[in-house]
């Protein structure tokens, strides 16, 4: 349950704080900084989640592990761990899209 709750967080941690920083550029680059947290919310997401987790190649490493030997509990704890990342990077984009007024 520990890992499932801090892979929610810092998924959400790593999407929120990279699009605020990155929104920083736009002042530099004269474009919309609502726009540009969007598009970097979209380009963030998936770093997010990876970042989560752990990394990719050891996660997978385990869910193929789990499968080839037959423990679906260790599957089952994989796929709750990546769905928390997800729905942290999920709410993220949220609450982006509502501090900003939507889309």
């Amino acid at each position: 349950m520990q890992r499932i709750i801090i892979a929610f967080f810092t998924s959400l941690g790593v999407l929120l704080g990279g699009v605020l920083v990155g929104s920083l550029a736009s002042a530099f680059t004269q474009q919309s900084p609502i726009k540009l947290m969007f598009k970097l919310a979209k380009d963030i997401k998936l770093w997010a989640i990876a970042t989560a987790i752990g990394g990719t190649f050891s996660n997978l490493r385990v869910l193929e592990g789990g499968f080839m030997e037959g423990k679906i509990s260790l599957v089952a704890k994989q796929l709750l761990v990546l769905i928390s990342a997800f729905l942290g990077a999920q709410l993220a984009i949220w609450l982006i899209t509502i501090l900003t007024g939507g889309k």
